[in-house]
């Protein structure tokens, strides 16, 4: 089975970016080293804040949808019970090179 994961990424002034992916570790790669134009490039969104886990891409996308719905004081809830300092939840991740490149 494949996971997928629905994630919030933020900056140094809090602006928020929701997305869906079936994979964390190269969308980072992606938004950290800005080789997606848009949105998170414009605004320095690199930040993984919060994330989840599904199996079921229906779930994450309905899920992702849900998020992005949300009012931003309830997105900052759910950001802040889970991670109170908004740390960067990928700062330990070896994000150097590209996650694709790898062999096995």
């Amino acid at each position: 089975m494949r996971d997928y994961y629905v994630y919030i990424l933020s900056n140094i002034s809090k602006t928020l970016y929701i997305g869906v992916t079936n994979n964390l570790e190269r969308r980072l790669y992606e938004h950290k080293n800005k080789l997606i134009d848009g949105f998170t490039k414009k605004y320095n969104l690199t930040k993984l804040v919060y994330f989840e886990t599904t199996t079921d891409i229906t779930a994450a996308i309905y899920r992702e949808k849900q998020l992005k719905g949300l009012l931003r004081s309830k997105k900052i809830t759910l950001i802040e019970e889970n991670n109170p300092e908004w740390d960067d939840l990928s700062a330990q991740w070896n994000l150097l090179e590209d996650p694709s490149l790898r062999s096995g």
